[in-house]
């Protein structure tokens, strides 16, 4: 049997997929291993795509169920110890998957762990932080920018922080290694939030339930950002602000109508 299932989500991203299940068989895993490719009803010729991979199963959704509810399918249609979430636009170095389980094991308090993620040219991500709060994302999207622009002191920071392993509050959904335990222990994902700050709601539920999230840079993802999500900016922030809304009305109940007004008054609130 399986000992990780991987789970990949794929919304007309055919290119990418098809090169991220060629990371992971060149060469493949020697963890046993599933991959199950869930199709949100792609219009590019996905699904065909992964079919033509050996051993990979595919698991049409049918319509697009957004990015929680699709991995919920994959997690519910496989078994093994481990699952890793892995999204359709990254490139899995050989051994990865391998070096990531171990790292797991030998931490049996933490449920989640996440690696070091880099872009397409190799530098490193910031792809771990606290959870999302008032405070906590205005100093994420000042840290995010500065380091974007190559600002000398924030980016020595990143780059000193992506070489040593942790304990942050969240870790990336690009790639993400949870126990199956702690998944089921959790309910899964939160399918209310439909594509963002599911990973950052997943990992606040595990740490909640006593488990740590972990962060190690044993090894690295190479992450094409930006490649898995629509390209009209207008739904991406759309669909940002309703993951954000959800959020604080779950974990900020206090702080939501407030969200809620500032939003209004900057005229991006969404529509329900």
């Amino acid at each position: 049997m399986a000992e990780v299932a991987i789970i990949i989500v794929s919304y007309n991203t055919r290119d990418d997929l098809v090169a991220c299940l060629r990371s992971l068989e060149a060469p493949p895993p020697a963890v046993a291993h599933e991959i199950v490719v869930v199709d949100n009803a792609s219009a590019d010729g996905s699904a065909d795509a992964a079919r033509g991979f050996a051993g990979v199963r595919v698991v049409e959704a049918g319509a697009n169920l957004g990015f929680a509810r699709a991995n919920n399918i994959g997690i519910r249609a496989t078994a093994g110890e481990f699952v890793l979430l892995l999204n359709s636009d990254t490139i899995v170095p050989p051994r990865a998957v391998d070096l990531l389980v171990a790292d797991l094991r030998a931490h049996p308090d933490a449920g989640i762990a996440g690696p070091r993620i880099v872009d397409g040219q190799g530098r490193p991500e910031i792809s771990f932080g606290k959870a999302m709060g008032p405070l906590n994302e205005l100093l994420q999207k000042t840290r995010g920018r500065l380091y974007a622009r190559g600002t000398p002191l924030v980016t020595a920071r990143v780059e000193r922080l992506v070489r040593v392993e942790h304990q942050p509050e969240w870790v990336s959904g690009a790639c993400m290694l949870i126990r199956r335990k702690v998944a089921e222990e959790a309910g899964l994902l939160d399918e209310r939030f439909f594509i963002y700050a599911e990973d950052v709601d997943l990992c606040a539920t595990v740490r909640a339930l006593g488990h740590t999230v972990r962060f190690t840079p044993v090894t690295e993802i190479v992450h094409r950002r930006g490649r898995s999500v629509a390209t009209n900016r207008a739904l991406v922030d759309a669909a940002y602000r309703r993951s954000q809304i959800a959020f604080y009305e779950k974990h900020h109940p206090g702080w939501a109508p407030w969200l809620r007004a500032y939003l209004r008054l900057r005229g991006r609130l969404p529509s329900s």
